[in-house]
């Protein structure tokens, strides 16, 4: 047979025990369908076949991916045997989801079609480092729920007894204390309600212990990280909100421009056109809603903040959208121009710089606004 391209097209459909291959050659033919289980042994099995074909034919492999919880690991092996693989972005590629008939060879035929045709949406995976600094950023954040959950049962249950507390109660050892000494002096003191309250209060010493050594390792796993620092020169930035926009920015070189990076923060508003009309939504939330939510804390924060610098452009801004749109939407469209002020800092790395807040600056190559 007389091969027409050189490349070996390859739909993986992956799951967790086992992952289904569909192997095309250039003309489309089926080369190979088969399932391997997720083991070494099965990777090798898929990589000796894999190179077999390669040398026969003189072909190069290209695998396509869905993104999992374990395309990660299949994409570094399958690299390290020498294939190209293309992790698939999920969001902008439905065939499969919306197939009618679905099953894996079905999904792993389906993928490979679109590989041999260039058509697959690509998906870039973030650093190992970036993932483990995001497990521990949403680590921190159950605790932090959790703290919270246990409070709100705190104050119902004593409130339920007639005792009115407040949240500067449970800053302290001594006042978390001091609560359970409420209980126990009331008149319709409960025994049982007593231990339950001892419990809750422990829980929520354990679960405050937890989160101040999520936080020290957060801390030491961030030390010397240059974007990190430059994003602490952020007036009301600290460590904790610095991470989090780093660790789910990855490398800004990724985005072409800071309207790029918006449209990846889901920042950006749904855009419809037909024929005359123009019609522009909501903002698209397309992206890592950790990321959303950090600009929205920035902005609030730099808000609390304005008496020392009135004369920012931001705050002006927020002013009139507030009165037009609300002031929901204000710190939406806040957090949008907040966004390419970090994009800017991080292509540049540039700490924030007061200055250009004041006055609009000239327009130039690097401008930021």
């Amino acid at each position: 047979m007389e091969w027409e391209f050189r490349q070996l097209s390859v739909g993986v459909d992956l799951h967790k025990t086992q992952f289904t291959v569909c192997a095309l050659a250039p003309s489309g033919e089926v080369v190979l369908e088969q399932e391997f289980e997720t083991t070494s042994e099965g990777y090798d099995a898929f990589a000796l076949w894999a190179h077999g074909v390669e040398r026969e034919r003189d072909l190069e492999t290209v695998l396509a991916v869905e993104a999992t919880g374990n395309a990660r690991y299949f994409k570094n092996f399958m690299e390290a045997e020498g294939f190209a693989v293309k992790v698939i972005n999920t969001a902008r590629f439905k065939v499969i989801v919306k197939s009618a008939v679905k099953n894996d060879r079905r999904d792993a035929h389906t993928i490979a079609m679109f590989l041999m045709k260039d058509f697959i949406p690509e998906s870039r995976l973030c650093s190992q480092h970036d993932e483990d600094l995001r497990r521990l950023l949403k680590l921190r954040s159950m605790l932090v729920r959790q703290s919270v959950a246990i409070k709100n049962n705190i104050h119902g249950m004593l409130l339920s007894y007639g005792i009115r507390t407040t949240a500067a109660q449970f800053q302290s050892k001594k006042g978390r204390l001091q609560l359970a000494r409420e209980l126990e002096a009331h008149k319709v003191f409960n025994a049982e309600a007593a231990g339950i309250l001892n419990l809750m209060l422990e829980t929520l010493e354990k679960t405050r212990g937890m989160i101040l050594e999520t936080e020290g390792k957060l801390e030491a796993y961030v030390e010397g990280d240059e974007e990190v620092e430059l994003l602490q020169t952020i007036p009301g930035v600290g460590k904790i909100m610095s991470a989090q926009i780093a660790a789910w920015t990855g490398d800004i070189r990724n985005f072409e421009s800071y309207k790029h990076y918006a449209a990846y923060c889901g920042l950006v508003p749904y855009l419809k056109e037909s024929n005359e009309t123009t019609c522009l939504g909501h903002i698209t939330k397309r992206g890592p809603a950790e990321l959303r939510t950090a600009f929205v804390q920035v902005v609030m924060g730099l808000l609390r903040l304005k008496s020392r610098n009135p004369a920012w452009r931001i705050y002006s801004r927020y002013g009139l959208l507030k009165k037009e749109k609300g002031s929901g939407r204000a710190i939406v469209a806040c957090s949008r121009k907040m966004s390419r002020i970090i994009y800017c800092m991080l292509r540049d790395k540039k700490p924030f710089d007061s200055s250009l807040m004041d006055e609009k600056p000239a327009r130039t190559k690097s401008a930021c606004a």
